[in-house]
């Protein structure tokens, strides 16, 4: 299969760096002009550069905006008012007793996770829907389904996140636009791997043995038995994109490595 996005630009919400930088990637690789969003310029400068030595002759933008408030979506938009693909990709996440979780917290976590996705998607799809074709994809996680006990402010914003896509999927049938969620499990992104690094330097333990050990003592349901690479992750994302996914929209497509016990 070949996937062609030539002529098609893409917005990457939080792809300095993880599963975002690996989607930008990946889009890149089929020929989209994409947007690099992150919080800082030197950020975007360093993601871009790399992106450009490893891809020679790519085209990339840069849309420097912090998305947990009204006004740095505003912001984005001012720099990509109109795209062809919406990666929704920008959101936070840590462990916090329910009791601790105050009402700050559960808003910061909402205004990320969740309204920077509604506000980006409400200003980007009626131009999608005027010219027939457009590709919006929420990244939420196997926490939608899987609540960890101790991130119920975060499980509860990625759940949220599946209600959008497939309402907004509904808001959009017949239109050519096509909107989905994917659920990433645990994943080797950078984060991940900073979480295990005492574990490697005081164990003795390989990287790749101290993130399966934490897969099988975490997320024992596993099938694979191992977190996801940022590019495995990336590879569905880009397939969604893709006019070869133009039959799919309002989907849950999970690249959990099977946590989520469940046959649909």
């Amino acid at each position: 299969m070949k996937i062609d996005l030539s002529a098609k630009t893409a917005l990457v919400t939080a792809s300095t760096a993880g599963i975002g930088l690996a989607i930008a990637r990946g889009l890149a690789e089929c020929g989209a002009e994409v947007i690099i969003n992150g919080r800082s310029q030197a950020s975007v400068n360093r993601a871009i550069q790399q992106l450009q030595q490893s891809l020679p002759g790519v085209t990339l933008r840069a849309a420097i905006a912090d998305l947990s408030s009204p006004d740095g979506v505003e912001t984005l938009l001012n720099s990509a008012p109109q795209v062809d693909i919406l990666v929704n990709n920008a959101g936070i996440y840590g462990p916090r007793g329910f009791y601790d979780t105050d009402d700050a917290t559960w808003d910061h976590y909402w205004q990320t996770n969740v309204m920077s996705g509604v506000r980006l998607s409400r200003a980007l799809l009626p131009t999608m829907v005027q010219n027939g074709w457009g590709r919006v994809v929420f990244i939420s996680s196997e926490s939608a389904c899987n609540i960890p006990a101790d991130m119920i402010h975060y499980g509860v914003t990625k759940t949220a996140q599946l209600s959008l896509a497939r309402g907004l999927a509904k808001f959009v049938a017949g239109s050519g636009v096509t909107v989905n969620s994917v659920l990433p499990g645990p994943t080797l992104s950078a984060g991940f791997t900073a979480m295990l690094e005492e574990e490697v330097a005081h164990r003795g333990k390989s990287l790749e043995e101290a993130a399966r050990d934490f897969v099988m003592t975490h997320r024992p349901s596993s099938v694979i038995q191992r977190p996801a690479t940022v590019e495995e992750v990336a590879n569905m994302v880009v397939y969604v994109c893709s006019t070869q996914a133009s039959a799919t929209s309002g989907a849950a497509l999970r690249v959990d490595g099977g946590v989520v016990d469940d046959i649909i």
